[in-house]
């Protein structure tokens, strides 16, 4: 049975000029702009409570009729951490080797990938995003969840920001395919694992491929009609 619609006020937004608003747009995209994909990770440790405050922000999301579909396994442990790289590894291998197709190979030369995954094992945090085909928004639930994909993407989304603003490296990978985790993280059958998000401190000397460094400008990605 429905919850009954109840209405409460909407005044979370503070009051701001716009010429404040433009400031905080602005600062918030440059703080962005400083995020770029790491892919060699120290294992220093780094405090639980950085990553709760991120999946908290995470679980603030939109989602399709407040069902909020999404479950993050964070992994911390060593043994398990292993498990996933040698499972995601073998699934890399089977890509480069040639399932992913010439023209994918290509696009992915400038950033010097490649089947090795160290990272999987080295950092000190992955977060396992699952989206939840069934579930409702209350324990025990077992209701139709509604845009999952889109949903867990914008949650991602706001993990990534917030652990960036929190000082952390992040990099998202997607092993494909990537049955293997819910097995590993032992999630139920209507749960599909979205991306591995990686988290901790850069490595001392890390370096990023300088093709990661090109973004399309304003007026390559918006149109205004």
């Amino acid at each position: 049975m429905s919850e009954p619609y109840n209405p409460i006020p909407y005044t979370v937004l503070p009051a701001l000029s716009d010429d404040e608003r433009i400031e905080r747009a602005s600062a918030f995209r440059e703080a962005m702009a400083k995020r770029r994909t790491c892919r060699m990770f120290s294992p220093a440790p780094v405090p639980r409570a950085v990553i709760e405050q991120a999946i908290l922000a995470a679980g603030t999301a939109p989602s399709g009729a407040n069902h909020q579909p999404w479950h993050f396994s964070v992994i911390r442990s060593q043994d398990l951490k292993q498990r996933i790289r040698i499972a995601a590894e073998e699934e890399e291998r089977a890509f480069y080797a040639g399932k992913a197709g010439q023209e994918w190979l290509e696009a992915l030369a400038p950033l010097g990938t490649d089947a090795d995954k160290a990272f999987l094992e080295t950092a000190p945090w992955l977060i396992v995003a699952f989206g939840q085909r069934r579930g409702g928004i209350d324990p025990g639930d077992k209701k139709q969840n509604y845009y999952v994909t889109e949903s867990l993407g914008i949650a991602c989304g706001l993990l990534l920001a917030t652990l960036h603003q929190a000082g952390l490296a992040t990099l998202t990978h997607t092993p494909s395919p990537m049955g293997f985790l819910r097995e590993l993280c032992g999630r139920p059958s209507d749960e599909k694992a979205l991306m591995i998000i990686v988290a901790g401190l850069p490595a001392k000397g890390a370096t990023i491929p300088e093709f990661a460094m090109r973004k399309k400008p304003l007026e390559q990605i918006s149109s205004w009609l």
